[in-house]
């Protein structure tokens, strides 16, 4: 097992999360961004305002490193067009892969039409131009029955809307790894909550995102049947050490 190619290299902080000014965050973010071309991961997962620097560098490395961002990201609130208007900015600076958080918080209050609408539109704009599409659901915030609920909703949106070749490139995706928990609960992928959206997103592929911190665990996840892992600790995992980050 090459595990690298299961792994999303993830850096997701802005500046005022970490602590840093800009120019230190950039400083930071390219570091992050030649790790994964030196090792070699599947993947770097970094915010929009990134991604035209990942693509610089990936490219005068010629590197086969994907590039991955988030959209609406970590809340899901902003709404269709806004959706929409950043993936499109993200496509055209160069994004191989489009994380949107869906809007689960409307999903909880019952409006279903809304949440089919954007699953609709975004996959369509993804697929369109040729991305891969994950849909995050933040399993944190919800309960099992909803986690259930809105991994079936998003396969049922995606096998009525669009060809059986397609599916391989619409993920469901545990977590964003920024909801805040109470009593220091996990926020992101654990065993039991991948389970559920593995047999409820099939055909679907799943991304495990959040919590998984060591080799053994990143095998764990592949083994329950997870196609990609969302880490900041990439290159701890892959050399068999813990990460220090929780996601």
């Amino acid at each position: 097992m090459n595990i690298k190619q299961y792994l999303d290299s993830t850096y997701l902080k802005t500046p005022s999360q970490a602590g840093l000014s800009e120019a230190e965050n950039t400083v930071v973010v390219k570091k992050f961004i030649q790790e994964a071309i030196d090792e070699n991961f599947k993947l770097i997962m970094i915010r929009p305002d990134m991604v035209t620097l990942s693509r610089k560098m990936i490219v005068e490395a010629k590197s086969s490193v994907q590039i991955g961002t988030v959209i609406d990201f970590p809340e899901g609130k902003a709404g269709l067009e806004a959706k929409l208007a950043e993936a499109m900015k993200a496509i055209q600076d160069g994004a191989d892969d489009l994380d949107f958080v869906c809007n689960y918080e409307v999903f909880k209050e019952g409006n279903v039409d809304l949440v089919k609408e954007e699953i609709l539109k975004c996959t369509q704009l993804g697929l369109t131009h040729n991305k891969i599409v994950k849909w995050i659901i933040e399993v944190a915030a919800l309960t099992d029955k909803q986690i259930i609920q809105l991994s079936a909703l998003i396969k049922n949106c995606v096998i009525t809307n669009f060809k059986e070749e397609s599916y391989s490139s619409v993920f469901v995706k545990s977590s964003t790894g920024f909801f805040k928990t109470e009593n220091n609960l996990p926020n992101g992928a654990t065993v039991p909550t991948v389970k559920l959206i593995l047999e409820n997103a099939s055909p679907l592929p799943v991304k495990a995102a959040g919590g998984v911190r060591t080799y053994d665990e990143a095998v764990e996840m592949i083994r329950l049947g997870v196609k990609r892992i969302g880490t900041s600790g990439a290159s701890a995992i892959a050399n068999g050490q813990k990460a220090a980050d929780d996601y």
